[in-house]
């Protein structure tokens, strides 16, 4: 067991490096979502690791962005969004959508919900949302979306695409 004297770099009102509060987290495997709109005119989108269910009455759900995005305001200007939870198979959907000053959606087989919103192809399973409310906190936004349609649980039975330590991993069944 270890005792208190073992932690090391507890808050102690001192700045916290970023690079290492990033590495630090990066030790929590998380999903990974691409968040879509439709603007009228063409679908938008971006990757995104933080997404997270909020409540289940009213089915709410969250997710954050940087301040700095330029997609997600026209996606808050609609008032509504797709979450899309890739698959393992999915890597480079993940990879596309990340990029700045590309075409995201060249190649990009998706339908659209009632609302217009995006579903790709083939994602483990997906959500359509209407924008619930926004916070800012340090530099992103929480936002909540208030689920009004998804796919049935069992859309796709692929494993989930996952990020770990900054690489993308894999769901691997144990072997006894």
């Amino acid at each position: 067991m270890k005792t208190g004297q073992d932690v090391q770099n507890c808050v102690t009102g001192q700045r916290i490096d970023q690079r290492a509060f990033r590495n630090t987290l990066g030790h929590y495997a998380s999903g990974v979502t691409i968040i879509a709109g439709h603007d009228g005119l063409e679908p938008i989108g971006f990757t995104c690791q933080s997404f997270y269910s909020v409540s289940m009455d009213p089915p709410l759900i969250s997710f954050s962005v940087m301040l700095t995005s330029t997609t997600y305001p026209r996606i808050r200007d609609t008032g509504r969004f797709s979450v899309n939870v890739l698959s393992d198979t999915q890597q480079e959907i993940s990879n596309q959508f990340a990029r700045k000053g590309t075409d995201k959606w060249a190649g990009i087989d998706w339908n659209p919900t009632r609302n217009r919103n995006p579903v790709i192809a083939d994602t483990l399973m997906w959500l359509d949302c209407d924008l619930h409310s926004e916070y800012e906190a340090g530099d992103h936004y929480i936002v909540v979306g208030q689920v009004n349609e998804m796919s049935p649980a069992e859309w796709h039975t692929r494993d989930p695409l996952l990020f770990f330590k900054g690489k993308y991993r894999q769901l691997h069944e144990p072997t006894h």
